[in-house]
């Protein structure tokens, strides 16, 4: 596990966020994405992006159609797809 520097530095990184119905799937979905080898990193749910839950996840936008693919494989249930560059 990163330390706190080095999860600062991978929260920068990763300029996606996914939103969710519900915490279950926000969870789920950083398994799939761990064990598919891509960084994934949940975190409070921005509201400006979505009411409906408060946790989210963060990922590599850059791979976005791949992680869409894989939480589609998964039956992760999921919102939708965010830009949405770190602030911290």
């Amino acid at each position: 596990m990163p330390g706190q520097r080095g999860k600062r530095e991978l929260l920068r990184e990763l300029q996606g966020v996914v939103s969710f119905f519900g915490s279950y799937h926000a969870m789920r979905a950083e398994s799939v994405l761990r064990k598919s080898g891509r960084p994934a990193v949940l975190i409070p749910g921005p509201r400006e992006i979505s009411p409906n839950c408060g946790v989210a996840l963060r990922f590599d936008y850059h791979q976005k159609e791949e992680v869409q693919e894989l939480l589609d494989r998964g039956f992760v249930q999921y919102e939708s797809f965010h830009h949405y560059p770190h602030r911290g």
